[in-house]
């Protein structure tokens, strides 16, 4: 027959290994910061509030009701940002292309920002 030992479940179990080390631990009293010895030159201002946070996702053209016509259909919505090919680099893809066929693809990496409706798809300057 086995003899079972009685478990004592009241004990504590033993700490991690990282918190053997005597780096969290202190012996020391808590430090007091005497406030009133120093002179207050201006006031304390107020802790800035956390950021809100934003949705990450594209969430569509925004109406921003009269602070931006397009010029071509009226709406109010901001123009979306887009890369094209900037006519820089238009010039220099056909120059290339009449001098050498090795290297003409270069010009299709000149681009710039273009702003364009988001309703008409017109370039808008």
């Amino acid at each position: 027959m086995a003899v079972r030992q009685q478990v004592d479940y009241d004990q504590a179990p033993p700490r991690p290994y990282a918190w053997k080390t005597d780096e969290f631990q202190t012996q020391a009293e808590g430090r007091t910061i005497n406030l009133g010895a120093r002179p207050r030159t201006t006031p304390l201002l107020e802790a800035p509030l956390a950021p809100q946070a934003g949705a990450l996702a594209y969430t569509g053209p925004k109406d921003l009701s009269g602070n931006y016509r397009c010029p071509f259909c009226g709406t109010h919505f901001l123009p979306v940002i887009e890369r094209r090919i900037s006519t820089a680099g238009w010039i220099v893809f056909g120059t290339l292309l009449i001098f050498t066929l090795f290297f003409f693809w270069i010009g299709l990496l000149l681009k710039e920002d273009v702003p364009v409706c988001p309703i008409c798809k017109r370039a808008v300057k």
